[in-house]
């Protein structure tokens, strides 16, 4: 009983030590929004305010930045997600040696530094192609190594799909195309949804390729950067709040949408089995 105890208190000491990790910043980030304090800081503590959501509000090179922002992830899931699905059926198509020599390649971009892939995408594009620096280079570059991730998704998706369907609607008369269509594709949905959010929140927080790529323009975390160097104020904190508020409705929502099809099956489910058990009564 004692050894029960003491490894219990451990596991309750623990998971005190990891939430705590993890939730103390956003919670000491959170109160020094309303802090009016100019320093993003929570000690000491000078009033409570709202004054950091208008200047927030009135803040347009910070909401110019993060409109960049945002057209950047969507350009890096147009570009990074279709790259990473063909990579993905590719290799699981190959049985040869070359699927190791190509799956390496593939991977490759993970393991090298941020920084030499900004700088490498820079030079590659404006000595020999005459493109300068801006949104259009920085979903380039970042596509290059966040196609990866996205790959990584879709052969785990596919090691769990049965290629004899496929054979099954081809011996049926269905093209590659429809087969593709209407038994690959939405087979891989999940995974193409997850890859899609995965490419977001990795372009959008990316920082050491895009200093590197952007031009002239100025994604959020450039500026957020920038900000610092030059004095941050609990605006950057008020505008992470937001983020943080956006974030938890759409986990709410997301998961009462998944409780209510759950409900939905179940229940045809049920339906399913009482006309059974009425058929086979009658």
């Amino acid at each position: 009983m004692t050894a029960d105890r003491i490894r219990s208190a451990l596991v309750t000491l623990y998971l005190v030590v990891f939430f705590g990790y993890l939730f103390l910043p956003l919670i000491i980030m959170t109160a020094a929004t309303f802090n009016t304090s100019r320093f993003p800081t929570v000690a000491p503590w000078l009033g409570f305010t709202l004054d950091w959501f208008k200047v927030l509000w009135n803040d347009g090179a910070m909401w110019t930045a993060l409109w960049t922002s945002f057209v950047i992830a969507l350009g890096v899931i147009a570009l990074a997600v279709p790259i990473g699905l063909a990579a993905a059926l590719l290799l699981y198509r190959l049985t040869s040696r070359a699927r190791t020599v190509l799956y390496a390649v593939m991977v490759s971009p993970l393991l090298t530094p941020g920084v030499i892939i900004g700088i490498s995408t820079l030079v590659f594009w404006d000595r020999w192609l005459d493109v300068k620096g801006g949104i259009f280079l920085t979903v380039i570059a970042q596509s290059s190594f966040i196609a990866a991730y996205a790959m990584l998704l879709f052969m785990a998706r596919l090691q769990r799909f049965d290629l004899t369907l496929e054979e099954a609607a081809l011996d049926l008369g269905a093209s590659h195309l429809q087969v593709f269509r209407r038994i690959t594709l939405p087979y891989l949905m999940p995974a193409i949804l997850s890859a899609a959010f995965i490419a977001f929140l990795q372009s959008f927080e990316n920082y050491n390729t895009t200093i590197f790529v952007r031009g002239l323009d100025t994604t959020l975390t450039v500026y957020i950067a920038s900000k610092v160097r030059t004095g941050l104020t609990p605006a950057v904190n008020a505008l992470s709040v937001i983020m943080i508020g956006l974030t938890i409705l759409g986990a709410f929502a997301y998961e009462l949408a998944r409780r209510r099809e759950a409900a939905r099956r179940e229940a045809a489910v049920r339906r399913a089995i009482q006309a059974d058990s009425a058929l086979a009564a009658a």
